[in-house]
């Protein structure tokens, strides 16, 4: 159950509105409440604590206090034809914050679509997730779970978290540079071409580029070598047969994991 809510100026982008709490069940979850009761969006939602944290494809996510629970709420996004390149926005708005609020140099690497590597091992998760409302506006929440302090043994992949790195850096602080990164990253999406130079800063930390990988689909395992983004961010794998083949969404192994 979430506390009793005042917004506030974002930390860190007092453009957007803030709400802080103690104990919530998902901070997505709650996004879209507020989205519903008619919120205009341009809304952080940031908790000490989830009971119902979500990773993709409804996986749980483990959240203990002392690690960053936050979530955006943007309600009808322009340009709305272009909401699928908000993964990688996301992504490369989050390596930046960390390594702002860290004092580093691309700590991180990024493993497509939007999660952060650290030595091959993840460090945080977002889930990016839309609803059309009942009066005709469009929800997009933007909901990112990252292990400041602790993190859990994940049966998919190897974890690890900040504090273990060594490097002592607290939710509020990194919530702060996210908060202001993200806006940054916004303003220039939202411009004529503006994905293309996202676009080329996710690339620099890719972490597979170049390398054979295995993407797992609903639906089958497809492997090849990873070559590129194609300009809306999906993943471009060359197959054995020389032939370039679109990956819209999956799970990425490096090829024997």
């Amino acid at each position: 159950m979430a506390d009793h809510y005042s917004e506030r100026p974002a930390p860190g982008a007092p453009d957007f509105l803030f709400e802080d709490h103690k104990i919530v069940g998902s901070t997505n979850a709650l996004c879209f409440e507020r989205a519903r009761m008619g919120h205009a969006g341009g809304l952080w939602i940031r908790a000490q604590e989830q009971t119902e944290g979500r990773g993709r494809r409804g996986r749980e996510w483990s959240s203990p206090t002392g690690n960053l629970f936050t979530s955006l709420l943007l309600v009808d996004p322009k340009p709305a034809d272009r909401i699928g390149e908000l993964p990688l926005v996301a992504a490369v708005a989050l390596a930046e914050a960390v390594d702002k609020a860290a004092g580093t140099l691309h700590l991180v690497e990024l493993k497509w679509p939007n999660d952060l590597l650290v030595n091959g091992a993840k460090l945080s998760g977002i889930l990016l997730e839309a609803e059309v409302l009942a009066d005709g506006r469009q929800a997009v929440v933007i909901g990112f779970g990252v292990n400041c302090i602790s993190h859990p043994p994940l049966s998919l992949y190897q974890a690890t978290d900040l504090r273990s790195l060594g490097f002592q850096v607290t939710a509020e602080r990194l919530f702060e540079a996210l908060a202001s990164s993200l806006s940054e990253m916004l303003y220039g999406w939202r411009k004529p071409g503006g994905f293309e130079t996202i676009q080329k800063n996710w690339l620099k930390r890719a972490a597979h580029l170049g390398k054979e990988i295995t993407v797992r689909t609903a639906r089958e395992e497809i492997s090849g070598i990873f070559a590129d983004l194609d300009a809306r961010g999906h993943l471009v794998l060359k197959q054995d047969d020389g032939g370039m083949r679109t990956i819209y969404a999956g799970d990425v192994f490096l090829s024997g994991e």
